[in-house]
């Protein structure tokens, strides 16, 4: 990775501006990547990517608490039970998480949560019971699996104290 930063005054703007860059070679791949940040902040280079790598991954989770947990519906006119709703949303996203860190494996530890949903949670599958088993029969043409199984294998291995 090269870092670098230099002055740019786009046809708009009434000033030049510093921009800060970042250019790097993914493994296996030919060609570069380019990052472009604009900012007044005085730091290194390499630190101002850095915060706003952070900065975009906090975004990152705002959007899915909105989009995933519905964070903001506020139905209410009273600010108490808005209050409330969040502390729940905000509840069950921590909860997602758990689980996200603890069952799902590396390549779906990353996927938001709609995507989670789709392959893990929404599937059709008949539910068996016999005398020593539970076994859950997904449709032959399920896409997802093998990402089901996995997850499955992982809520087995987990190994809960009540207390």
């Amino acid at each position: 990775m090269v870092y670098g930063e230099f002055l740019y005054k786009a046809g708009p703007w009434p000033y030049e501006r510093r921009v800060v860059c970042k250019v790097e070679k993914p493994e296996n791949q030919m060609v570069y990547m380019y990052t472009f940040i604009v900012t007044n902040m005085d730091s290194s280079p390499e630190y101002i990517v850095k915060f706003y790598c952070k900065r975009g991954l906090m975004e990152n989770f705002i959007k899915e608490s909105k989009s995933g947990f519905n964070f903001s519906a506020v139905s209410s006119h009273s600010r108490i039970v808005n209050a409330n709703r969040v502390q729940v949303h905000a509840l069950a996203y921590n909860i997602f998480n758990w689980f996200r860190r603890i069952v799902l494996s590396a390549k779906m530890r990353k996927q938001r949560i709609d995507t989670v949903r789709l392959k893990v949670l929404k599937i059709a599958a008949k539910v068996v019971h016999s005398a020593r088993y539970i076994t859950f029969k997904l449709c032959s043409s399920c896409p997802y699996k093998e990402e089901f199984h996995d997850t499955l294998s992982e809520i087995g291995k987990l190994n809960v104290q009540l207390e």
